[in-house]
């Protein structure tokens, strides 16, 4: 594709310089004519007029006459040469009227050749470079994020990693035996993702069962809208809060967006984070850049403009969020990041979990429940018997509607359009490779699931597999194993 791309460039290029030859050959030789132009006048009478002549070159005229009179004077007082030049003088003066006239007409169409080379060759020039432009842009468009995307795994500096998919499939099993193993000399937080703010049942789930097993719990109260630096400083004051409020060490774990501002709070703070952090785990989290932020705010793309302002009102108006959060996720805002400030992996266990998204057409009618809202305050109730309309109104207390929405779905179409356009796996929005942090654990399960699983739940039940619950407790329980074992400090 590329080489065609250059081939239709030097094509148009080509094409200019053609028509710019063909422009000046055929008008070339009105140059020629002014410059060149001699005409040469002679004529003799017997010995009276030897030789006369004229030049007329670069518009000048010169009349030489080598001798001047041999003959007598007629009685009147006027010779033969002399009525002879007088003539010859008229006839040669009409002559030069015309050819002046001929030259000064040269003239102006040769000035105006020369305009129109002039403008022609302008024209051109504009015509290529928007053409250069217009090309260049299809390109950026067509090309999205087929170089960027893995750019972590091809970087020389990047560190090795291990799969642990083996080990987290055992401590799934053994958790869903009933066998629970995360102590309670820890504090666990979550750090919900993008417009998480927005959805009040994010990891609601598994605060909850973290709860009954007497585990203190928390979910970061962060804007995620914020830019990552922001949501750096915010977590870190958050750890230091939790650590010195309760005395245990702290483990995270981040989904989305989350995961990346926690790695940022630990890339940027780690000198007064030492020693009261855990071990992080990163769920789905685009560490090193997502596709979607990339094509959406790429910059020399066809309609990238209209782009931008299309998010700046949904983010910005809309969401009353910062730009920066969207822009953090893209390629080139990670890329710089991670150049600047390192993971402290080697000091700290690092989890990079990740998974598919399942396109299969069934899934378009999956329904995800993202809010819950209450009856009460919209259902009206008699008020004949005020003793049963009190009974009736503390039972329909506890009676919540769920706000379901196509969130599956949208993951599925996404996850296939990035299938299609890069040949990349991906959860809907950050494709595998893209999720792993070089030097930590990976863990891969094979179970088709979208971006939004590990947060909110399906109106599907029955369902013999794992829940995102157990799975959390799974990747925390596995990350109190790494660090027992390595013996982090």
């Amino acid at each position: 594709m590329e080489d065609y791309f250059s081939r239709f460039l030097n094509l148009g290029w080509q094409l200019r310089q053609y028509l710019t030859e063909l422009i000046e050959n055929l008008l070339g030789y009105i140059d020629w004519i002014p410059q060149r132009l001699e005409i040469q006048f002679s004529a003799s009478h017997g010995g009276s007029l030897p030789g006369t002549t004229g030049y007329i070159h670069e518009e000048a005229y010169a009349l030489s006459i080598s001798k001047t009179t041999t003959e007598e004077q007629t009685a009147n007082g006027i010779s033969e040469g002399t009525i002879f030049r007088k003539k010859f003088s008229a006839i040669y003066q009409r002559s030069y009227g015309r050819s002046s006239y001929l030259l000064h007409g040269f003239g102006v169409v040769r000035r105006l050749a020369f305009h129109v080379r002039d403008q022609w060759s302008l024209f051109l020039s504009e015509v290529h470079a928007k053409l250069t432009r217009i090309l260049h842009r299809f390109w950026t468009t067509l090309q999205g994020s087929r170089e960027d995307i893995g750019w972590l795994q091809r970087t020389r500096a990047s560190l090795c990693s291990v799969d642990g998919t083996g080990r987290f499939k055992e401590i799934l099993n053994e958790i869903r035996n009933g066998l629970h193993c995360l102590p309670d000399t820890l504090v666990y937080l979550f750090i919900p993702g993008l417009f998480s703010n927005h959805s009040p049942l994010y990891f609601t789930n598994t605060k909850r069962f973290f709860s009954k097993m007497g585990l203190a719990c928390h979910i970061a109260k962060i804007h995620s809208e914020s830019s990552v630096e922001k949501n750096a400083w915010e977590l870190k004051q958050y750890i230091e809060e939790l650590y010195w409020g309760s005395g245990k060490k702290v483990l995270l774990l981040g989904h989305s967006k989350g995961g990346v501002d926690a790695a940022a709070a630990l890339s940027l703070y780690w000198s007064e984070l030492k020693g009261k952090v855990a071990g992080l785990a990163l769920v789905q989290s685009p560490y090193g850049g997502s596709p979607v932020a990339s094509d959406i705010l790429r910059e020399g793309q066809i309609a990238d403009k209209e782009a931008r302002r299309i998010m700046e009102l949904i983010v910005c108006r809309l969401i009353k969020g910062d730009m920066r959060a969207l822009e953090d996720l893209t390629y080139d805002k990670r890329k710089d990041f991670i150049s600047k400030h390192k993971l402290p992996v080697d000091e700290l266990p690092v989890i990079s979990f990740h998974t598919e998204a399942s396109t299969a057409p069934t899934v378009l009618t999956t329904l995800t429940r993202i809010a819950q809202a209450e009856l009460l305050p919209w259902l009206p109730l008699p008020r004949f018997f005020p003793s049963a309309s009190e009974f009736v109104e503390s039972m329909l207390a506890s009676l919540k509607v769920p706000v379901v929405a196509p969130v599956s779905a949208a993951m599925a179409v996404t996850a296939l359009h990035l299938r299609l356009r890069y040949g990349e796996s991906s959860d809907g929005l950050v494709t595998r490779r893209d999720a792993e942090v070089p030097g930590s654990v990976l863990v891969r399960p094979k179970r088709k699931l979208d971006h939004a699983w590990m947060v909110y739940s399906t109106l599907k039940k029955g369902s013999t597999e794992a829940d995102a619950s157990e799975m959390c407790e799974a990747l925390l329980a596995m990350l109190v194993e790494i660090g027992r074992n390595k013996k982090f400090r």
